[in-house]
C-alpha cells in the first residue's frame, strides 16, 4: 500500500494532502477528468491521449497580475522549458469568457504566447468555462499535476508567497516544482492540495 504523507501548514494555507481530497473540483488521488480542448492553432488535445505522460495544466489570463508575476520575468516559461524538456506536457488553459479579461481569438493569443516566449506544450482555449468548472479552477494561475496512470496528484498555488510581486518567487516554496520532483522520484506529493491565489478566473 503506498505511504499517504500530510503535512499541516496553515501559515502556508494548505488545505490538506494526501489521497480522496477534494478541493471544490478534481479530486486528488482519483483519475483527472477527461476532456478535448483546441489549442491556438486549431489542434484538439484530448487528456486521455497523454496517458503514460506527466501532465501539468497551468489556468492563464495574461492580463492577471499574479499571472504576470511570473511571465514578466520569465519564471513560467523557464518552468515550462525545463520540464517540457524532461517529457512532460505542459497545457495552458485560458477558460476568460469572450469581452472578458484575458481572453484573445485564437490568431491573438498565438501571438501573446509568442511575445511572451511561452514554452508550453499547448495553449487551450476554455472559452465557455467547461473545462475550468469541471476541475474547479478558482483563479489564475490554478496549477493541477496528472501522473502518467491519470491520477491527479496536485491542486493549487504554485508556490506559497501569496503575492502579485515577482520579487518574493524566490522567496517562496514552489509547490509545483516540489510535486513534481517528487513524483518523478516514484515518491507520494508531500503537499498535494494547496489553496490556489490569483485572479478569478474570469468565467
Amino acid at each position: 500500500m503506498k505511504r499517504i504523507v500530510c503535512v499541516a501548514a496553515a501559515a502556508v494555507l494548505v488545505w490538506g494532502c494526501g489521497y480522496g481530497l477534494r478541493a471544490n473540483g478534481a479530486t486528488v488521488g482519483e483519475s483527472a477528468p477527461d476532456f478535448t480542448l483546441t489549442d491556438v492553432h486549431g489542434n484538439e488535445h484530448t487528456l486521455s491521449d497523454y496517458e503514460g505522460k506527466l501532465v501539468v495544466l497551468e489556468w492563464i489570463n495574461h492580463g492577471c497580475p499574479f499571472v504576470r508575476k511570473f511571465y514578466d520575468v520569465g519564471e513560467m516559461q523557464r518552468l515550462q522549458q525545463k520540464y517540457t524538456e524532461k517529457g512532460v506536457i505542459w497545457l495552458a488553459i485560458c477558460s476568460s469568457k469572450p469581452g472578458s479579461q484575458g481572453y484573445y481569438e485564437p490568431e491573438e493569443a498565438a501571438r501573446v504566447s509568442e511575445e511572451k516566449e511561452a514554452k508550453h506544450t499547448a495553449y487551450l482555449i476554455d472559452a465557455d468555462g467547461t473545462v475550468g468548472r469541471l476541475f474547479g479552477a478558482q483563479v489564475t494561475p490554478h496549477m493541477y499535476i496528472i501522473d502518467e496512470e491519470g491520477i491527479l496528484r496536485y491542486n493549487g498555488a504554485i508556490d506559497s508567497i501569496r503575492s502579485a510581486s515577482s520579487d518574493d518567487i524566490e522567496r517562496a516554496d514552489n509547490y509545483v516544482v516540489a510535486a513534481l520532483s517528487q513524483i518523478m522520484a516514484g515518491e507520494e506529493v508531500e503537499i498535494a492540495v494547496t489553496r490556489p491565489y490569483g485572479c478569478t478566473v474570469k468565467y
